[in-house]
């Protein structure tokens, strides 16, 4: 019953968010989205989106993006990057991780963890829950 539920809500959030699969490109907006992944001393937070939005899209962002910035701030090994996935520059990277929609993915060299699923069932109800989440897999990875 449950996973139903959440296979429902992911459908209705495709169609909310543009109904494309995007398996395009990426684009960074603090740093270019260079593939960071050699560099095994940073925790990268990749949140991929497309160019259209949902509320619960533009939620996952914004709490991850605060979380990072607050938990984060005087650590330089620790960084947040909002992919933009309809930007060819960055294909290699939306590839890398098989972006195919929108994506939450915490990653460090090779070590990385997709929390796409629990970050899009929490951001909206129970932001918290997404912050305690993310700072658990980036304290797992420093």
């Amino acid at each position: 019953m449950k996973k139903s539920i959440l296979i429902g809500l992911f459908a209705v959030l495709l169609v909310a968010c543009g109904g494309k699969t995007q398996k395009n490109n990426a684009q960074a907006t603090r740093t270019e989205a260079k593939e960071q992944v050699a560099d095994a001393s940073t925790v990268n937070v990749y949140y991929f989106h497309g160019k259209q939005r949902c509320k619960t899209c533009i939620a996952v962002g914004n709490v991850t993006e605060k979380t990072i910035k607050e938990l984060y701030a005087d650590n330089p090994h620790v960084e947040f990057i909002e992919v933009k996935t309809d930007e060819e520059k960055n294909a290699s990277l939306v590839e890398k991780y098989e972006v195919t929609w929108n994506a939450l993915i915490i990653a460090k060299g090779d070590n990385s963890i997709d929390i796409t699923d629990k970050a899009f069932a929490t951001a909206i109800n129970t932001p918290e829950s997404l912050t305690d989440l993310i700072k658990a897999e980036v304290n797992k990875r420093l």
